[in-house]
């Protein structure tokens, strides 16, 4: 009913009932084995309408549980995701959506899809800049992940314009959630920036002449 629904409603109501039963943790392992999780990324690539919110969240309920995080990156996960959040088709879907990426990041299936997805660390700069305060926090999360796996991740972001910048009104003007990671994303890239200092090279130059 969801990969093949005879009407929107009906796709609507199928997804707002995966999700609901998605949300009992007794049920997430019994989902990821029944072929939930590949349906569920088939239908978000392509769902635009009422059903989708349901969808994604239904992706982040089932996605906490580690073998279905490692079924969805298998099963093109990341890049669907990716495409909605750069597609612009509403704040709504984009912040659930970075959400879900943030929740695959925990693992380490999600974080290597993640890190290979291609200019990743600008385009969660670019949301951190435009986008709603739900995505912000989405990309903030993704962004700290990605930081503790390499200091080139870090100085890829220290390079993209006005990085820094937007990380410092977020951690003024966000919610308490965006806040605390925008001041720790700041923190590991001035600590960098230091090391970088020692090394006779800094990374912010260009950003404060």
């Amino acid at each position: 009913m969801i990969l093949l629904p005879s009407s929107p409603e009906s796709s609507r109501l199928a997804a707002s009932l995966v999700c609901s039963l998605a949300m009992l943790d007794k049920n997430k392992a019994k989902f990821g084995v029944a072929g939930t999780i590949q349906s569920l990324v088939k239908a978000v690539s392509w769902h635009r309408g009422p059903a989708a919110h349901h969808l994604l969240s239904s992706l982040a309920e089932l996605v906490q549980f580690h073998g279905n995080c490692t079924v969805a990156v298998r099963s093109g996960a990341v890049p669907v995701l990716i495409q909605i959040v750069e597609n612009n088709d509403g704040e709504d879907l984009a912040g659930t959506s970075l959400a879900v990426l943030g929740l695959l990041g925990r693992f380490d299936e999600g974080l290597n899809a993640l890190r290979k997805t291609e200019d990743i660390v600008s385009l969660m700069i670019n949301v951190l800049k435009r986008r709603c305060m739900l995505s912000k926090e989405g990309a903030a999360e993704i962004l700290l992940r990605l930081f503790d796996e390499s200091e080139d991740i870090i100085r890829d972001a220290s390079r993209a314009p006005d990085s820094l910048t937007a990380l410092a009104d977020l951690s003024v003007r966000g919610s308490a959630k965006a806040r605390e990671k925008a001041t720790l994303l700041m923190k590991k890239m001035i600590e960098a920036n230091v090391d970088s200092d020692v090394d006779g090279e800094s990374m912010f130059n260009f950003q404060w002449q």
